[in-house]
């Protein structure tokens, strides 16, 4: 029986259905959970999220409402301490109150003595200067920084704030685990496209076709990465028979891209080709297994790259945010696209290379996903010896 018992406040996007911020909680979640039995001592989370009664549902835990925040700031003097994050939560591209809420969850606990751990994440883009002084006075007063690539910690730097109390380590997800059980011999897909007869097809990795996990969101406003992804499958499709597996990771709206990408397709079934999509996955294990029966991956998403990558799937990225270029750097994989370009032939190229050495690309990455899988546990590992020293 663990000696020492401590309850930590958890902080991020969750509780959005966001099956990437979901498996950064889920990865968090089993990693706080491994120290236990690793160092006896045991962490009892409790997370903030948009939705607490699906989050408590979904992983066991207590969860508060994320916008509460006297409730908030009672948790906290209730609590040993607080982990903000993981995830892409200091950043202003998506808004100015994204920055100011995230750095008010960690004031409140700070104010009410509570140490505070960033967690692995990843920082950026700052584009108005005004925010650095408060991320700077925030993070200097924190017990732990980590972030999951070296771009953010160069931010940080640029910040004011030592490099010597920054640690760079990996995204959460590359350490979550197939859910128990898993079998990666067949799975059932429900067709999305209007130009297929079947609504649901099975597929699996020993199929006569490659199946190809795809990734899309919306971000450019005349759609020419979707344009230009939907030309290239299509260009693909006429050269092989392939299985193009849509795997939405933000519901709705990565069911109404991918719906956007597979009617620009058309009717591919004449060249032996077929089209699914994985319907309303939200648990991110079983989207992780989703991936995993994957022969590749293309990807917008940044967690379906790292889903990839955790599974050794050979993948392509397109590139609509810093993150997903600092992603890829770490993996030494240069980006397919980007939001403003996506080469047709480019992409056909690049999936037509990762199907036929699928197996040297795997050889070849290994020493780098071990090592971000190594990475992964750091920041828990930090955590637990934190209390262990205290009490």
């Amino acid at each position: 029986m663990a000696s020492v018992s401590v309850q930590i406040v958890i902080s991020g996007y969750y509780g959005f259905r966001n099956s990437g911020d979901e498996a950064v909680l889920k990865s968090i979640l089993n990693s706080l959970a491994a120290q236990e039995k690793e160092q006896g001592i045991r962490i009892v989370p409790v997370v903030l999220s948009n939705d607490p009664e699906w989050t408590s549902r979904m992983y066991g835990v207590r969860s508060v409402q994320r916008m509460k925040l006297g409730e908030i700031r009672q948790l906290l003097k209730e609590s040993d301490g607080l982990i903000s994050g993981g995830g892409s939560l200091l950043q202003d591209s998506t808004g100015l109150l994204t920055i100011p809420y995230y750095l008010g969850i960690v004031h409140i606990a700070q104010w009410v003595r509570k140490p505070v751990f960033i967690y692995a994440q990843g920082v950026g883009p700052v584009q108005r200067p005004f925010f650095f002084k408060w991320i700077r006075n925030v993070f200097r007063k924190s017990a732990y920084i980590s972030v999951r690539d070296q771009e953010s910690a160069s931010l940080l730097g640029r910040m004011g704030i030592d490099s010597s109390s920054v640690e760079v380590v990996a995204d959460p997800v590359m350490g979550l685990p197939l859910p128990d059980g898993n079998s990666a011999a067949s799975s059932t897909a429900s067709h999305g496209s209007a130009h297929q007869a079947a609504e649901t097809a099975s597929y699996s990795t020993t199929d006569s076709i490659p199946v190809i996990g795809i990734s899309v969101r919306f971000w450019d406003k005349q759609r020419r990465e979707l344009d230009g992804i939907a030309e290239g499958l299509k260009l693909l499709s006429s050269q092989r028979p392939v299985h193009l597996r849509f795997l939405p990771f933000h519901l709705p709206d990565d069911e109404q891209a991918s719906r956007y990408v597979i009617d620009k397709i058309g009717d591919i079934s004449g060249n032996g080709s077929i089209i699914s999509t994985a319907d309303q996955v939200t648990d991110p294990q079983q989207m992780l297994a989703e991936v995993s029966r994957c022969h590749m991956l293309l990807g917008m998403r940044l967690h379906s790259l790292i889903y990839a990558a955790s599974q050794s799937v050979p993948l392509m990225g397109i590139s609509y945010d810093p993150k997903i270029d600092q992603f890829l750097n770490r993996m030494q994989i240069k980006p397919t696209g980007t939001s403003s370009v996506t080469e047709p032939a480019r992409l056909v190229e690049d999936a037509v290379y990762l199907l036929d050495h699928g197996q040297e690309w795997q050889t070849n990455k290994l020493p780098l996903i071990q090592a971000l899988q190594q990475d992964a546990a750091r920041p828990a590992h930090f955590i637990a010896q934190y209390f262990l020293a205290k009490r």
